[in-house]
């Protein structure tokens, strides 16, 4: 592979300027969008989004995505992934007609969301029909939408296997697939679903694999449904973001958690604070019991963020420790004091205590 290093890349992005890239033979670094060959209407939703210029992830992968070819990209959140999959397949699709021509599959409703509403924006000058199949949402809506006729489905594998099962969601016209988030859709929690969910689709069809991670047993599965991808990815030894440093620590009693995480604490400055339960009663307990620790309760108001998310089947990775597929709540504490930062992260269910400090 050729080593390339990129340039700088649209707002909104994390800075991405020095990063260095493994590429295929061929690839070009295409430093603006004009330079696509991207139709001029998509060209007017792109920058009335905002976009100035592509970021390096854009300037390697959009080109041979949009000429048909097979694609493994690396791309960390926050490097303009989401806007790249978007306006790829605005480029491909023919809105003149109404069927199903790429189809999306994410990890988790909230991802497939977000890609409908970036490729509905960004394709709002050539009328794009985007439609996100996810659970938690009127089955009934969404056959509503699929009949009337929709260009993309952005989707989770288990909504969009039941409505291709359904024979509401046609296959028969759908020339793009692309997996977002490769390495979890490639995990053991959705393969049987993606396998599901291709057997259904054409032949000849173009697949493009996004992820931040990419690890070698998957690399070497694209060779059963992929044909000679390129391959865009970030140098092994830049993954890691700079300026972070990762511990765990070991506890052998549920009683012992609190008090371990009250010595924190009391030992180091904390200005962020991100505590994982898995339960509603220990994110209240542990979150208000923190808050009277630290003094911040009477600053509650103008110094504290308090959000409770419900996310589903995350895999926590530190340091060679996996834990299985389990169910979060988050407490967040945002605290804008001192100029160390620590970000505290207490996960119930692996029996851990993580620690990442930023500088």
């Amino acid at each position: 592979m050729a080593a390339a290093t990129t340039s700088r890349r649209g707002p909104g992005a994390m800075d991405d300027e020095n990063l260095t890239f493994e590429t295929s033979p061929g690839v070009e670094v295409i430093s603006s969008f004009d330079q696509m060959g991207i139709r001029d209407d998509l060209l007017r939703g792109i920058y009335a989004y905002g976009f100035e210029k592509p970021s390096a992830i854009q300037q390697r992968a959009v080109l041979p995505i949009i000429s048909g070819r097979d694609v493994i990209a690396q791309a960390q959140s926050g490097t303009g992934k989401t806007s790249m999959i978007s306006l790829s397949v605005c480029q491909i699709v023919d809105t003149a007609v109404r069927e199903v021509q790429a189809l999306i599959l994410s990890p988790t409703r909230e991802l497939a969301a977000q890609t409908e509403r970036v490729m509905l924006a960004i394709g709002d000058f050539i009328n794009i029909q985007v439609h996100s199949c996810i659970g938690g949402k009127s089955i009934g809506e969404d056959i509503r939408k699929l009949e009337h006729g929709v260009h993309v489905v952005s989707g989770t594998p288990g909504r969009v296997c039941d409505m291709i099962k359904r024979r509401t969601l046609r296959t028969r016209a759908i020339k793009l697939l692309i997996l977002d988030e490769a390495d979890e859709m490639l995990g053991r929690g959705f393969k049987d679903q993606i396998y599901d969910v291709y057997r259904y689709l054409p032949p000849e069809l173009q697949v493009c694999l996004i992820s931040a991670t990419l690890p070698h047993e998957i690399l070497e599965m694209t060779s059963k449904f992929m044909t000679d991808p390129v391959r865009i990815l970030v140098k092994r030894d830049e993954l890691t973001l700079e300026g972070i440093k990762q511990f765990f620590v070991a506890v052998e009693k549920e009683e012992w958690k609190f008090d371990t995480l009250c010595d924190l604490y009391d030992t180091l400055t904390i200005t962020q604070a991100v505590i994982f339960c898995n339960t509603k009663r220990k994110v209240i307990y542990s979150g208000f019991l923190v808050m009277i620790f630290t003094g911040i309760l009477p600053l509650f108001l103008p110094t504290l963020l308090l959000l409770v998310v419900f996310l589903h089947q995350i895999v926590a990775l530190s340091h060679g420790i996996a834990c299985s597929s389990f169910n979060f709540l988050c407490f967040a504490a945002i605290s804008a004091v001192g100029s160390t930062h620590y970000l505290l992260k207490h996960a119930d269910c692996c029996n851990n205590t993580c620690l990442s400090k930023s500088a």
